[in-house]
């Protein structure tokens, strides 16, 4: 099975650098304008974040295609992070503390990476159950479900190399156990992954 993997498109909070997990923004303008002339790959299809950046993001690449939104495809809850830039939060202890878990931690009222794995994986197993091995499916999502599927589910993953930019992300093979990035996705095509 083949799945792609997208970003959503640019936030005023991506501008900002803000933590905006389940702060639920649409695109801003750069980021519409970005992904004007782009159309996603061709798939049988499409699951977004219930997120309305995501919505916007599939709407604009797959127009006219129906949406299926999945909450558990949704970005990780920075809880009391939300909203607020590194700037802004450098001097909070609570915020050094998970800066030095390396985000394995709970931020206050947040979950865990291990948490967002756990809903994040659920999600993805449920949604590709239902499909047949040659079918093409895409998941417009959010960097923190890219980074957390390939970590888990990509041979030797691991999260930070995932990172995709936003209107970016991967063309992977899934055969129901190990997700194998194939090629990078951007509005100018694909590269393969090295």
């Amino acid at each position: 099975m083949t799945i792609y993997l997208i970003r959503h498109g640019q936030t005023r909070g991506n501008l900002e650098r803000r933590y905006t997990g389940v702060t639920d923004q649409p695109l801003c303008p750069q980021g519409r304008a970005a992904l004007a002339d782009w159309r996603g790959p061709e798939a049988e299809a499409v699951y977004v974040s219930p997120l309305l950046r995501c919505r916007e993001t599939a709407a604009i690449l797959y127009p006219g295609t129906a949406q299926t939104a999945v909450p558990g495809l949704r970005e990780t809850d920075f809880g009391a992070f939300e909203g607020h830039t590194y700037e802004e939060l450098k001097d909070s202890p609570a915020y050094q503390a998970w800066l030095d878990s390396a985000g394995q931690a709970a931020p206050p009222g947040g979950e865990s990476r291990e948490q967002v794995r756990q809903r994040v994986l659920a999600a993805f197993r449920a949604v590709t159950a239902g499909h047949a091995p040659g079918e093409r499916l895409a998941l417009v999502v959010h960097g923190g479900t890219i980074m957390t599927l390939l970590e888990a589910l990509e041979p030797g993953g691991q999260f930070y190399r995932w990172q995709a930019p936003n209107g970016g992300g991967f063309r992977c093979r899934w055969d129901g156990g190990v997700l194998t990035a194939e090629a990078a996705l951007s509005a100018g095509g694909e590269t393969p992954v090295l």
